[in-house]
């Protein structure tokens, strides 16, 4: 597979008691049990989250692979510590006491706290980040412009958080609406060279918008640490299966982006993006989809039947058409995206405790109906 770019994922997870389905804040020993046992896992923003790291691939089989066996020592260790993991954007169930305790002890999160208050804590949110390979920061950031139009459709397909705090939020991605509220967050704006991209960040850092490069939270950017791109669009999946055809998706796009970047094409101009996302978070891929270059209210499936059309060269250069095929098959037998999954469990049962252990990572045993552990100090 020479010449085909690598891709990491990033995962986050939230982690809840196995018996009454609410957050836990013991983010610390969980992250420290599963360094122990080789997942590459750390503590995210607030105490009842963690986010794992895969290294990167070039083949999404051993992606594949590699993400499953993440979750399963991410899931072991938290089960030693008397919790379980959850894949999903927001909690279902209602959250405890939000307040700046809730915040992870390291000195970069206090400093987002301290910066930006509640945003930081009253409603914390997990995604999905996907890394592909750039050869240069040039090449990253016209890839991005190319990129922008189909941001909504790929938020519609992995839309995992219709429900939260113990009610249906009539939307089914919440978590891109809350997280919207941050500066930066949503569709990055167009940047005409690596030279414009760094009067944007100092600009930001100047008003305080940001602490630093790091602090970027548009959907795509050049990683400040990584040769990639980084794609931050979507929620967490509840499943690998998703997470992989994400993956493949995502980086059948970057290079579709790339190719036309390389050719010297203008990058599209969607005027209604703002729009076209509003759409995605509220109907995910139930309800109707705007077109975000023409305005026009189309199906959610027809957008994604033309993403499949645009990237069809992509995925044949890759290698991963076949696999897209399988998962796409896979996750519709499974009855949708996971927002759809949640949505009917809960109009079922009206239970938020139910939508929470549809989407917990399995366990190496039944969970236990022991007390959670004491929280972090």
């Amino acid at each position: 597979m020479a010449g085909v770019p690598t891709v990491g994922v990033e995962e986050e997870f939230f982690l809840v008691d196995p018996v009454t389905s609410r957050l836990v804040d013991c983010n610390g020993a969980v992250a420290d049990r599963g360094r122990a046992t080789g997942v590459d896992v750390v503590s995210e923003l607030t105490r009842y989250q963690v986010e794992t790291n895969s290294r990167p691939e070039r083949d999404m089989h051993r992606l594949r692979r590699l993400l499953a066996a993440s979750r399963r020592g991410l899931s072991a260790a938290a089960h030693s510590c008397g919790v379980a993991v959850l894949a999903a954007g927001v909690c279902p169930t209602p959250a405890p006491e939000r307040g700046p305790a809730a915040i992870s002890d390291t000195s970069r999160y206090h400093r987002l706290a301290e910066t930006h208050g509640a945003l930081a804590f009253a409603d914390p949110c997990c995604g999905c980040h996907i890394h592909v390979e750039m050869p240069d920061r040039a090449t990253a950031i016209g890839v991005s412009n190319h990129l922008r139009p189909w941001l909504p459709v790929l938020l519609a397909l992995t839309a995992n958080s219709a429900i939260h705090d113990g009610v249906d939020t009539r939307h089914r991605s919440w978590r891109s609406v809350l997280w919207g509220r941050w500066p930066t967050a949503g569709p990055p704006p167009v940047h005409r060279s690596p030279e414009h991209f760094d009067e944007t960040v100092r600009m930001l850092i100047d008003c305080g918008a940001i602490l630093d490069e790091a602090s970027l939270y548009w959907d795509i950017r050049p990683s400040a640490h990584h040769p990639t791109i980084e794609i931050r669009v979507s929620d967490i999946p509840a499943t690998v299966e998703e997470t992989v055809l994400l993956a493949a998706l995502v980086r059948a796009l970057a290079t579709t982006a790339r190719w036309a970047h390389d050719a010297g094409r203008p990058a599209p101009e969607p005027q209604f993006l703002d729009m076209a996302y509003r759409c995605a978070q509220h109907g995910g891929m139930d309800g109707t989809a705007l077109d975000p270059m023409t305005g026009t209210a189309v199906t959610p499936t027809q957008m994604l039947d033309r993403l499949l059309a645009t990237v069809r060269p992509a995925l044949l250069a890759t290698g991963d058409d076949i696999i897209v095929r399988e998962l796409s098959r896979t996750i519709a037998r499974r009855g949708g995206t996971g927002a759809a999954r949640q949505r009917a469990i809960y109009t079922e049962t009206k239970d938020s405790a139910r939508v929470v252990r549809s989407a917990l990572l399995p366990t190496p045993e039944r969970p236990s109906a022991r007390r959670a552990p004491a929280p972090d100090t």
